[in-house]
């Protein structure tokens, strides 16, 4: 028997799949932290270059390189440092050079990521659905940790993630492609009107663009049908979340929440159970 024969037994393809995840996981956590900074330094080498001024002079960065430091000590995290949770363990949550504390997140990430692509791999089986299936979870993980750090959800992210959609969906691997088509515009759409609707009335912005085109993607990748529950879940969670926050953590009710990481969540149980909840859904009615 082959290797990728043994990749065709459920067991031993959820197993693997899950420590892919753990790496990717790994991974994710320098998307999350290093986007944001090759964007900005992005932006102000363009109003450098539009106001005929200087470029800022910075280090060369990219999701590839250099490698991972310490942010206390600048002590660059080796191979065996960098183990996806084990590290963590072995180390208590402490760099190796300095001793100081190494944020939670970056196990809690992987071991989300690792434990979501197991489901994954469990729940569609070897095959197409399965691999696009991790993609699109592996980007809602990434665009929600940025958002959550800096409240943008990047281009570089939800623009590929809503074309791969439709071109995963030339086969009906999740839906029709009819359906994919009008659940990316649909999508947009929504929010866009929403977003519209809120600054004319208030005269103030109620979310940003990047919302539109993740709602977009969501629609591409698991058709319109799935939409008003997706936007329905988020909605409540979002609201369940922020007075939450205002009532027990006395967060000013002027400060943004974001909103992409509701988005994904919810696109993820669309990926999971979107037929079942969308027909327990209509149900209601």
């Amino acid at each position: 028997m082959y290797p990728i024969d043994l990749l065709a037994q459920p067991a031993i393809f959820a197993t693997v799949t899950a420590l892919v995840g753990l790496v990717v996981g790994s991974f994710l956590n320098v998307v999350i932290h290093r986007l944001p900074l090759m964007m900005d330094r992005a932006w102000r080498e363009q109003c450098a270059e539009l106001t005929a001024q200087a470029p800022p002079a910075y280090e060369p960065l990219s999701l590839a390189s250099p490698r991972s430091r310490c942010p206390h000590c600048a002590h660059q995290i080796t191979a065996l440092e960098n183990i996806p949770v084990l590290s963590y363990l072995a180390l208590r949550g402490r760099c190796s050079a300095c001793g100081e504390a190494i944020g939670l997140r970056y196990p809690l990430v992987e071991s989300l990521t690792g434990l979501l692509s197991l489901a994954v791999a469990w729940h569609f089986g070897p095959g197409l659905a399965a691999g696009a299936a991790l993609i699109f979870l592996w980007a809602m993980i990434a665009l929600s940790g940025i958002d959550i750090d800096t409240q943008l959800l990047p281009d570089d992210i939800t623009l590929p993630l809503l074309w791969l959609g439709l071109l995963i969906n030339l086969g009906a691997t999740f839906v029709d492609l009819k359906s994919a088509v009008i659940g990316a515009a649909a999508g947009y759409l929504c929010l866009w009107s929403v977003y519209w609707g809120f600054k004319l009335a208030t005269g103030k912005e109620g979310m940003g663009y990047g919302d539109f085109k993740l709602l977009a993607a969501i629609g591409a990748w698991f058709g319109w049908q799935i939409l008003p529950l997706t936007i329905l879940l988020s909605s409540l969670v979002g609201a369940i979340v922020g007075v939450s926050l205002i009532v027990l953590a006395g967060r000013g009710r002027e400060v943004p929440i974001p909103f992409g990481p509701y988005l994904a969540a919810a696109g993820i149980l669309a990926m999971f159970f979107g037929k079942r909840l969308t027909q327990a859904y209509l149900g209601l009615f």
